[in-house]
């Protein structure tokens, strides 16, 4: 029995994605993080860290916890510090989709919207955060650089991958923002696994694809999904264990994203939808194998729709719904 938020996180299923797996001759699967307490994968990035700082005597009662996020984590550092008596400051893009900050606002959080400036900007949320915590003695959660993020996905989210697959999982295929996912999940797998394939999965504007193919931290163009991508290397992704690389556009994302909504009946966010598509892509290289492959539901499309379920946003963006090929 589950009696709070907190014992909620994880257990998620890992569903079988039926019509991409019908086309490929591959078995795709999805784990469906939109299914914690919080609604995102990032509700076991904020247990990893609170379980961590309250073990390490960095969290006491009344604390309060800030955090620089594109919403999910402050999302996750809500749902579970609230309920265990913190209060929860988050500094944030001011290009996020209204409803992360509609629900950070409804639980009380106090939301600070920042404009999206570079990293080395001390105007960037992450520095925000930190000196928030700085000034006011507060607990900064620092997702990025916390290798309690990407310890607490290897201990849970790979455990329960490996367990729900009865050990056969030949392909991992993931975005990443902070590295916690793929840090932790590609970490514990390869230890059971040696031979299992791990494929990041990298949006425009984003430098990590041209890390692993060049060597070097370069992107081009933008993206409009959130809560990936980034350009530099933090302490979590340091620690992943990566095989190939593949960049997925916002056009193949939103190809995705309605045909998973409309064929599957998933509505997932634009980093899922990703996700789902860099799969897809892995699967017709192994046309017919029966290969399993492994990636990650992140979010609801819900958390969204002011935007990727939104026409004229799209079009302002050159985007537009079609068929997948």
């Amino acid at each position: 029995m589950r009696n709070t938020l907190w014992d909620a996180v994880g257990d998620t299923p890992l569903l079988r994605i039926a019509s991409l797996s019908q086309r490929t001759g591959c078995e795709l699967f999805g784990k469906a993080e939109f299914m914690n307490p919080g609604g995102s994968i990032k509700d076991r990035a904020a247990k990893g860290m609170i379980r961590d700082a309250e073990a390490k005597g960095l969290l006491k009662p009344g604390a309060t916890i800030v955090e620089g996020t594109a919403g999910n984590t402050g999302i996750g550092l809500a749902v579970l510090g609230i309920e265990r008596g913190y209060r929860v400051v988050v500094t944030m893009p001011d290009n996020q989709a209204r409803e992360k900050y509609e629900y950070l606002e409804s639980m009380g959080v106090d939301v600070r919207k920042v404009p999206v400036v570079p990293f080395a900007n001390p105007a960037h949320f992450f520095h925000q955060a930190r000196a928030l915590a700085e000034t006011n003695g507060w607990w900064w959660a620092n997702q990025f650089e916390n290798v309690a993020n990407g310890d607490f996905h290897s201990e849970t989210t790979g455990k329960e991958i490996w367990e729900q697959t009865e050990g056969r999982v030949d392909v991992l295929v993931a975005s990443t923002g902070t590295g916690g996912t793929l840090g932790g999940v590609s970490r514990y797998l390869k230890e059971k696994n040696p031979a299992l394939e791990v494929v990041l999965l990298d949006p425009h504007g984003s430098g990590l694809f041209c890390h692993f193919t060049e060597g070097k931290i370069e992107g081009s163009g933008s993206s409009i999904t959130e809560g990936i991508g980034i350009m530099r290397l933090t302490e979590n992704f340091k620690r992943a264990r990566i095989d190939a690389a593949l960049r997925v556009s916002d056009q193949e994302m939103i190809e995705m994203l309605y045909h998973l909504a409309r064929t599957d009946a998933l509505v997932v966010g634009t980093s899922a939808a990703l996700n789902v598509r860099g799969a897809y892509e892995v699967a017709k290289k192994y046309q017919g194998s029966g290969k399993r492959i492994v990636t990650f539901l992140c979010d609801h499309g819900s958390r969204y729709a002011s935007k990727v379920f939104n026409a004229e946003f799209l079009a302002s963006k050159g985007l537009v719904e079609r068929p997948l090929p």
